[in-house]
């Protein structure tokens, strides 16, 4: 096996890289596919890790009331309805069916990115991932704004932060990236703790408000008289609350968290990596108990906060904006009450920042590796962490770390996933025949395309940061792609009995190999290829092995190698091979033999016609054009020592 002498990394170096995966990194491919099995990995209860997504789904009550009655008005509570009737007959139905249809975590864009093939596939799949870019990153940049608010409203801390919102967020999202530069670990019991504090004391205020509507009559029947008069009768308040309802669609939230904290559910004892069904019918147990919950409280709150905070508090600058809740619990339960409620909102919505980029950390690499589409310091935490860190820093300072503003942009990204989502699970029902899910499936696909449409249409930052997001996703996928062009990224050759027996043999000889494009595959065309190559190289004999690639998917980038032996026509020996690069397969196939034989191998060439930036042009994206310099460039990438290096001979 060949090695490569480097010298050895500087200490910030190797603390940056710690934990880089070197899959497909290395010049000589494993001659089979690793058989270690991982530590079984035994996961936590379904309603501890529901803990862990509720950090993201249920800190959304620190901004959700006053969002919705900047959005909605006297109309919040009608309006919360029929985003709870949404949440619960569309939202969940799809989720509790993406988590059946993709059971390890990978969401409903590994359900589309199954339904397309080649680059077409590869390219939708990197505008999804721009899309939850920016749903991760704007909930990391909204939940550390809306923490600050709470913290510069607090009347303990007014006069002192006063004006300093800015700049407290950004502290939170520095400290939120110095955590994972340190090392975080997934603690599902502090996600426990911070959810059963916060939900608890969310049902003092709730209580307590309730309590005082009942007592205070006057305020219902004042809210529903002004809300008679504004809007005349239930029709038209229905009707307005349909227009208004892409607002609150923030409400929605959680959803893909919680289908990507599957693998951290514990399944039954008899639960396999084919068919985990104990996990798939917790995950579903989650799923639903954490939509109910936050369904009773988000009509909850919007009803209180509506009928007893004045309207003019929900504005800029009011008490009441982005944390409704909070000017309840100071009001009405004293500010000792208030403050602990103000740092059980901030911790939750500081840990809900790290779930988000718990989140981002764990969807890139899932993708843009195997894509090719990231270079290889991506693959460690430290690097992205700080990537994400510092595009969070911008995001903020964009959006003057206002709550309201980045409403938007939050929803479409919300919107767009669960959109797809949508679409993901009517397919999956149709091609499995299910007429009545199907229709189902497909009117809530139609609802919530209409309501993503609607929140672009009325609030274009969404769309336009989601843009920024995938055209800087895929330039620098495309960049990186074509920085790796020749990299050597066959993970693993195995041969079978017959290609084995062909390599033994000439291994007492010289290991000739010619690269044949296979056509009819008749006796002619192998007995004119050897003539052609003796003519061509002055070579006698006819002790020669015939290669064929045959390329499958020329968007893959990394993958594993099968070698077939075969002998046609009671005469001509040849290995066949399938892969994404008829170049990498040949590399990777001498490199393989070179360190099996212990013998340096030779591979003869036709020079391929035509202009060479098109052949380079087809090779980047076919996986063809002109193979000969291109395999003679991923060896020599591959294997810096010229005498270890395999021959190529080109006639």
């Amino acid at each position: 096996m060949a090695t490569t002498e480097h010298p050895p990394p500087g200490r910030l170096r190797a603390w940056m890289l710690e934990g880089l995966s070197d899959m497909g990194k290395g010049h000589t491919p494993r001659t089979a596919p690793a058989t270690e099995a991982a530590p079984e990995h035994k996961g936590q209860r379904w309603y501890r890790v529901m803990c862990l997504t509720g950090v993201d789904y249920f800190s959304t009550l620190g901004y959700q009331p006053g969002i919705a009655a900047l959005a909605a008005g006297l109309l919040s509570p009608v309006a919360t309805i029929v985003l709870v009737v949404v949440t619960l007959v569309g939202a969940l139905p799809v989720y509790r069916r993406v988590a059946e249809e993709s059971p390890h975590g990978e969401g409903s864009i590994a359900m589309l990115e199954r339904l397309l093939s080649f680059w077409k596939g590869k390219l939708f799949v990197l505008t999804l991932l721009g899309f939850a870019a920016t749903d991760f990153l704007i909930t990391i940049t909204l939940s550390a704004a809306d923490a600050s608010t709470h913290l510069v409203e607090n009347p303990h801390l007014t006069s002192t932060l006063h004006d300093r919102q800015m700049v407290i967020t950004l502290v939170l999202v520095a400290l939120l990236g110095a955590v994972f530069l340190k090392g975080f670990l997934e603690a599902i019991g502090v996600a426990v703790a911070l959810v059963v504090v916060y939900l608890g004391l969310n049902v003092v205020v709730v209580a307590v408000g309730l309590w005082h509507v009942i007592t205070e009559g006057h305020v219902v029947t004042d809210w529903a008289d002004a809300l008679t008069a504004e809007h005349g009768n239930v029709f038209a308040m229905i009707g307005v609350s349909l227009l208004v309802f892409p607002k609150l669609a923030l409400g929605l939230s959680g959803f893909e968290t919680g289908v990507a904290v599957m693998p951290h559910v514990q399944g039954d004892p008899d639960d396999t990596a084919e068919h985990p069904r104990g996990r798939i019918r917790d995950t579903k147990k989650l799923l639903t108990t954490a939509a109910l919950i936050m369904s009773v409280f988000l009509i909850a709150t919007s009803f209180i906060t509506t009928v007893l905070i004045p309207e003019r508090e929900f504005e800029s600058g009011g008490q009441a904006n982005g944390r409704a809740l909070a000017y309840l619990a100071h009001e009405y339960l004293g500010n000792a009450f208030g403050t602990v409620y103000d740092v059980s909102t901030i911790a939750i919505l500081w840990f809900a920042g790290a779930s988000a980029m718990a989140g981002l950390l764990n969807l890139m690499p899932r993708y843009l590796p195997r894509y090719g589409m990231a270079p290889h310091w991506a693959r460690a935490v430290r690097p992205m962490v700080i990537v994400f860190t510092l595009v969070a820093f911008l995001v903020t300072w964009i959006f003057d770390a206002d709550v309201d503003a980045q409403g938007g942009a939050y929803a479409t990204g919300v919107l767009v996933l669960m959109s797809s989502a949508a679409i993901a699970v009517t397919i999956a029902a149709r091609r499995a025949r299910q007429r009545g899910w199907t229709v189902g499936f497909a009117a809530i696909s139609a609802v919530l395309l209409y309501v993503t449409v609607v929140n672009v249409i009325e609030r274009p930052d969404g769309v336009k940061i989601g843009a920024c997001f995938i055209a800087g996703i895929i330039l620098v996928s495309l960049l990186s792609r074509l920085a790796r062009a020749f990299e050597l990224r066959v993970t693993s050759v195995t041969l079978d009995p017959m290609a084995e027996r062909f390599i033994r043999d000439m291994a007492s000889r010289k290991i000739r190999f010619i690269a044949n494009e296979p056509d009819q595959r008749d006796k002619a065309e192998y007995r004119d290829k050897i003539e052609q190559i003796r003519q061509d190289n002055d070579i006698p004999g006819e002790d020669f092995v015939f290669v064929e690639v045959t390329v499958v998917d020329p968007s893959e980038f990394e993958s594993g190698l099968t070698v077939r032996g075969e002998v046609l026509h009671g005469r001509y020996r040849v290995l066949t091979l399938e892969s994404s690069s008829i170049s990498n397969a040949l590399a990777a196939l001498l490199l393989n033999t070179r360190d099996s034989t212990g013998c340096i191998p030779h591979i003869y060439f036709e020079w391929t016609e035509g202009n060479p930036f098109a052949n380079f042009l087809r090779f980047f994206l076919f996986g063809q054009g002109e193979v000969a310099p291109v395999t003679r460039e991923v060896l020599r990438e591959a294997e810096p020592d010229r005498d270890r290096r395999p021959r190529v001979h080109t006639g």
